[in-house]
């Protein structure tokens, strides 16, 4: 039974959700360029930056997909988060990449591409990005409608009214503000967002217990609970693919780089990175311990009021469950709105992010003179607004196999395969050409759209599970290094 008061919490949700739509409508008056829809006119300070990208990449699917690794794996699953705040640390601290990608500037890193290797390779960097992007946001709306409904005990049979409510309260800051809305609502979303996750976790210690905590991890998954290396269901290849994705992630995720881009210079961008990589291994630990009080508190029964279709994987959903009953009212309040916060920066970044690319990589070709500021502007907000169409009924339409971070992990490896191959080649390789990046651009999405593909249709599941997501992922990072090197000799042999 959840212990949400519509009365009390949800005021201080209503209150939260008001404030955040008239922050953001606020600033549209200024959105006057497409520069300041897309990159808010390249004048975001390190403070801001910060906030900005903790608050992007911290949304309630974030929160689910790692609450849901401290349940089935421990503190094991908190493995990725570390890897990311070292790559973050280091990348940050060098400027590898990232100093001559900012100093370009560029509005995405197929324009980058385009310099080096000409425009085609742009267009086919631009629709693999996309083509990466929306399948891994595809599941965002669904995942943070099913959490609203569990957490606050709404009818399930609300699901697709909660996902359409999330999508439209997103959409109407976005589409008129573009990056100004969204930077200004992600620093008051940062603070909700703050506050909500330090409180539970106190909580939760304050409850639950370090001792219990330990003590679940410990039963349940053994040695594996704490070592990735001794869990069977990680391993090596789990940990070699982890640390490829979190490098090319840092480097290339285009809703990080779309914050180093919208920086005031590459020392700012650098500086953001710096200071955001500790954001980064507590958004997979905090919630992570959730997942894990979840699985030392709730009884076997917890799950039986649920629907099939919520319930079909516990390990997905105890965390949700578990705070329902756990929070007491006020506080439900804060966690759902602190929930909410994390998801609209979330989901307003990303569409934002992919919308840049399809309007400045893919129609690029198109525009056979310069458009107008407010022609652009009409076409961006088409396409975030496209964007979003799409992924409320993708989120209805498409059936999850396995956990949710090993689903993330493989489709946005269809694109960080290869561009972040491609991005060290531009920066740093003299040899590297356009048959280079052709080849690595289609070997790379290859393995890890095969798999997807593989894994469902009947007839090939078992084989796909065989080969399993990480051996998978780590052949599009060797299949796009090797089609560089290759294709690039090739030609000029």
């Amino acid at each position: 039974m959840s212990h949400f008061d519509w009365a009390v919490d949800g005021s201080i949700v209503g209150l939260y959700l008001l404030a955040t739509i008239v922050a953001g409508l606020a600033v549209r008056r200024h959105v006057r360029r497409v520069d300041d829809f897309l990159v808010a006119g390249r004048e975001v300070d390190i403070h801001l930056g910060i906030a900005s990208l903790a608050a992007t990449e911290f949304g309630i699917v974030t929160c689910v997909y790692t609450a849901q690794a401290g349940y089935r794996h421990g503190f094991a699953g908190a493995t990725p988060g570390l890897l990311q705040a070292v790559a973050m640390l280091v990348v940050g601290l060098t400027g590898f990449c990232v100093g001559p990608l900012r100093a370009a500037g560029v509005t995405t890193i197929p324009e980058l591409l385009e310099k080096r290797f000409g425009r085609r390779v742009r267009s086919a960097a631009g629709l693999v990005i996309v083509l990466g992007g929306l399948l891994n946001m595809g599941l965002f709306l669904r995942i943070g409608g099913e959490f609203l409904v569990v957490v606050t005990g709404l009818d399930p049979g609300l699901l697709e009214i909660t996902m359409t409510a999330l999508l439209l309260v997103v959409l109407a800051y976005t589409v008129l503000g573009g990056m100004l809305s969204v930077l200004v609502t992600d620093w008051l979303q940062f603070v909700v967002m703050s506050a909500g996750i330090l409180a539970v976790t106190g909580l939760v210690f304050f409850r639950v217990g370090w001792d219990a905590l330990v003590q679940a991890v410990s039963t349940h998954h053994g040695a594996g609970g704490f070592d990735p290396l001794s869990n069977a269901e990680m391993g090596w290849s789990y940990l070699l693919f982890q640390t490829c994705l979190q490098v090319a992630a840092t480097l290339t995720w285009q809703p990080v780089i779309a914050r180093l881009l919208s920086a005031r210079d590459a020392r700012t961008g650098r500086a953001i990175f710096v200071r955001t990589s500790f954001f980064f291994a507590c958004r997979f630990i905090l919630p992570g311990l959730w997942g894990i009080a979840a699985l030392a508190t709730l009884a076997p029964g917890a799950f039986a009021h649920l629907p099939p279709e919520l319930a079909g994987d516990p390990s997905k959903i105890a965390m949700p469950v578990f705070l329902s009953g756990f929070l007491p009212v006020g506080m439900m309040g804060l966690l759902v709105a602190a929930m909410l916060a994390a998801d609209m920066s979330t989901d307003s970044s990303y569409m934002l992010t992919w919308g840049s690319v399809v309007y400045n990589d893919l129609l690029a070709p198109f525009r056979r003179q310069a458009w107008s500021e407010r022609r652009g502007l009409l076409w961006n907000r088409a396409i975030v607004a496209a964007i979003g169409v799409f992924l409320l009924f993708f989120g209805l339409w498409y059936p999850l196999r396995g956990d949710l971070w090993t689903y993330f992990g493989v489709t946005g490896t269809i694109y960080l395969s290869s561009m972040s191959v491609l991005l060290v080649a531009c920066c740093y390789w003299k040899r590297a050409n356009s048959l280079g990046a052709f080849a690595a651009i289609a070997c790379g999405a290859l393995p890890a759209i095969l798999y997807l593909v593989l894994e469902q249709l009947r007839e090939t599941r078992d084989f796909a599970r065989a080969i399993g997501p990480y051996w998978s992922g780590l052949a599009s990072y060797a299949a796009a290094a090797l089609a560089m090197v290759v294709g690039s000799l090739a030609r000029r042999a």
